[in-house]
């Protein structure tokens, strides 16, 4: 069993465990529910802005511990205030020490748009994106059936929120450019083994339609880096731990962005 199956058979039994804790109807009553939601395509597409979606991540399976006193309202102001376009949370507790909480932090304390970084199994976790704040969710090719994200796509619009799809391969890509998913990651790290491979983003850059935002996602930790992804096309980049590994990921995304 791989780590993304184990990551997987653990959340299909959390999302039960939440569906009995707070009822769907409950989540629909949430202040968050009835917010709209910032557009993920805007902020991108913003020339002020760097197409940086940066990341909040207190640990992961494959690194253990990465970040456990950065206060996340913290965190994503000084992201905001470095010219991200979009900050990505964790949720995922027991592999990547995150929580929901963290998600409505992050909207107080920021006006950029936010991506619930989770494992989505369920209709039910996208409900609960929206009822704690954030405006867009990430639906992982690798763990969904095409039908799956589909429906997931169509409900996410259905309730404001934006789509990102996260593909690692071109057959994930092919099965699955459905017209309510808003921008397509390709991830450079194996889910199965957790390597990385930027040329991944390369290869499958021409495959994604035009009308989709093109975002390469992980390994990125150098800033001509992300000029080479740039100038070849892409127009975001989801940078994981290279700045939640430093004392201050506050001052290394501006000591970053200074040399992009």
């Amino acid at each position: 069993m791989t780590i993304l199956d184990k990551i997987i058979e653990r959340k299909r039994i959390e999302v039960e465990k939440a569906k009995a804790l707070v009822p769907f109807e409950e989540l629909l009553n949430y202040p968050y529910f009835n917010v709209a939601c910032l557009s993920l395509r805007e902020s991108i597409l913003d020339p002020q802005k760097t197409g940086i979606i940066a990341e909040y991540k207190r640990a992961s399976p494959s690194k253990g511990d990465i970040n456990s006193t950065a206060k996340v309202e913290d965190v994503v102001k000084a992201y905001e205030e470095a010219g991200a376009s979009a900050v990505s949370v964790l949720t995922d507790g027991e592999f990547f020490k995150g929580n929901l909480e963290d998600l409505s932090k992050a909207r107080e304390a920021i006006n950029i748009p936010i991506l619930r970084k989770e494992f989505i199994v369920d209709k039910y976790q996208i409900t609960e994106a929206k009822a704690y704040g954030a405006d867009v969710i990430l639906l992982i090719a690798a763990c969904l059936k095409k039908e799956e994200v589909q429906e997931f796509a169509a409900y996410a619009h259905q309730i404001g929120l934006n789509v990102l799809l996260e593909v690692h391969n071109e057959q994930e890509l092919l099965d699955n450019l459905f017209d309510d998913i808003d921008a397509i990651g390709v991830n450079n790290r194996n889910l199965k083994d957790f390597s990385v491979d930027l040329n991944h983003s390369y290869e499958l850059l021409d495959k994604i339609p035009s009308e989709y935002i093109k975002v390469s996602e992980s390994g990125i930790s150098d800033p001509t880096t992300i000029k080479a992804l740039k100038k070849a096309g892409f127009q975001s980049f989801l940078i994981g731990e290279n700045f939640m590994k430093t004392a201050d990921p506050g001052k290394a995304i501006k000591d970053f962005v200074k040399e992009i």
